[in-house]
């Protein structure tokens, strides 16, 4: 198979004309060449932070803070999680999932609330999807177990050695909110040595130098953030720090969409587009070890095929902005998972 057009390549994603040749599922040639194809060849999208099961209640809670919102085991999702049935978390998860296949996203880090069953009832909902999920089980080292690795609330809600300890045993990754509300919770989390931090809206200085010191990656949510109001991260600093990906967080707050959320973080972070797409993409990617999110032979054959000739993005004259500050779902032609 061969995909033709503008093909953003590598990890600089440069452009060029020309195609990417797919074999067994694996890019083997990214090659420049004449082509009259008006489309754009990215990578696609890992969304490096999810809570899918609050996809029972998009919209719900306006008004409400953070805590009231999303604090375990008495925010407003969690009780609505536990009066939901399975089959409906499950269904509403699979439309999520469906709708974040659609607009290019190949696979998400998915924070699991409820257990064993949590983590069985997101494997349900992707069944028959070409979208992967990395599903980071939660409260119960059973549940790290039965998942893909650990995704810790926060150091202030719980001490969590045990659940790091076994992780680690595991060789699993292990994830862990922290710095969402206020800086309290940084050290703590730090001192679990965790495989990467989400949020870190507030790092003190000496954070930022541990952070970069101890090589920590971080996932930043700048739309959840701001709707919760705790703040917008500083995600130039991190950038300038550590590696950092981009996820979109509840469902229950915002749309699961790389696109807004790439949007969003580029305009208000202020940062280059080439950043923003890679935090989008191969950032999210090692994060957790899939080997996707770059266009170059050897990886995993993900892509986002967009019509650049569409009514939003013909003559766009920077097709790495276009794709980060401009493109959208109604732009996609193809995603190859």
């Amino acid at each position: 198979m061969e995909v033709e057009g503008t093909v953003l390549r590598g990890r600089t994603l440069g452009p060029i004309e020309g195609r990417v040749v797919v074999e067994d599922g694996h890019i083997v040639a990214v090659e420049e060449a004449t082509t009259e194809s008006d489309a754009i060849v990215c990578p696609a999208f890992v969304n490096a932070h999810t809570h899918l099961g609050d996809s029972i209640a998009k919209e719900a809670g306006a008004g409400l803070s953070l805590d009231d919102l999303v604090a375990p085991p008495d925010g407003l999702k969690h009780r609505l999680l536990r009066t939901a049935s399975a089959d409906e978390t499950v269904a509403a998860m699979r439309r999520s999932l469906r709708f974040m296949e659609r607009s290019g996203t190949a696979a998400t880090v998915e924070f699991r609330e409820g257990g064993v069953a949590g983590v069985d009832a997101v494997r349900r909902a992707l069944d028959g999807l070409a979208i992967e999920a990395i599903v980071l089980g939660r409260e119960t080292t059973a549940a790290m177990v039965a998942g893909d690795g650990f995704g810790a609330s926060g150091a202030r809600d719980d001490d969590f050695t045990a659940e790091r300890a076994a992780t680690r045993e595991a060789g699993k990754p292990f994830g862990i909110h922290a710095g969402e509300r206020d800086a309290a919770d940084l050290t703590p989390a730090l001192d679990l040595d965790p495989t990467f931090l989400v949020h870190v809206v507030h790092p003190e200085p000496g954070h930022l130098d541990r952070i970069e010191r101890e090589g920590i990656p971080v996932v930043v949510c700048p739309r959840s953030n701001l709707v919760t109001g705790v703040g917008v991260p500083p995600i130039a600093d991190l950038r300038d720090r550590t590696t950092v990906a981009l996820g979109t967080d509840n469902v229950m707050l915002n749309s699961p969409s790389m696109f807004r959320e790439m949007e969003f973080a580029s305009k208000v972070g202020d940062l280059p587009a080439d950043d923003v797409l890679r935090m989008a993409t191969v950032n999210g990617a090692e994060l957790v070890g899939l080997n996707c999110g770059v266009i170059e032979p050897g990886r995993a054959a993900k892509l986002l095929v967009l019509d650049g000739d569409s009514d939003n993005l013909s003559g766009a004259r920077d097709p790495v902005r276009a794709v980060v500050r401009r493109a959208g779902v109604d732009d996609v032609t193809r995603v190859i998972l």
